[in-house]
């Protein structure tokens, strides 16, 4: 089965629309459901892993219903590839409201978001 983890590890694959950097570092996910889906084929006979419906709950950057149809599929997509997971079903949560302030110190680092204004040249200040 895979894990929670497994699936955190494939949404590093997956990008905000307006904002370059993936969702996890950017501080979207609210929650991971997994359920195992008792409809999945090959369900109940022996020797047949289980397989699982994944729910994800994100908190948009946007309350652009277009941009989040597009993030929704591109999770969806890549999830898919995940042979334990049957379906997925991504939602948007209204709150708590996505800010800045959930990006992670990775993400900030990579948006280049705490380096000073007027960096030094030179070990010296122009």
């Amino acid at each position: 089965m895979h894990t929670e983890a497994h699936i955190r590890e494939a949404l590093r694959d997956c990008y905000d629309p307006e904002i370059p950097l993936n969702i996890l570092d950017l501080g979207l996910l609210q929650s991971i459901t997994l359920t195992e889906d008792s409809d999945a084929p090959g369900a109940g006979i022996p020797g047949v892993p289980p397989r699982f419906r994944a729910a994800i709950t994100l908190i948009p950057t946007t309350p652009d219903e277009s941009q989040q149809a597009q993030l929704a599929a591109q999770i969806q997509n890549r999830l898919a590839g995940i042979e334990a997971l049957f379906s997925t079903s991504v939602q948007f949560a209204d709150t708590p409201q996505w800010t800045p302030a959930r990006i992670t110190p990775d993400g900030r680092r990579i948006l280049k978001l705490d380096q000073p204004a007027f960096p030094i040249l030179n070990n010296r200040a122009r």
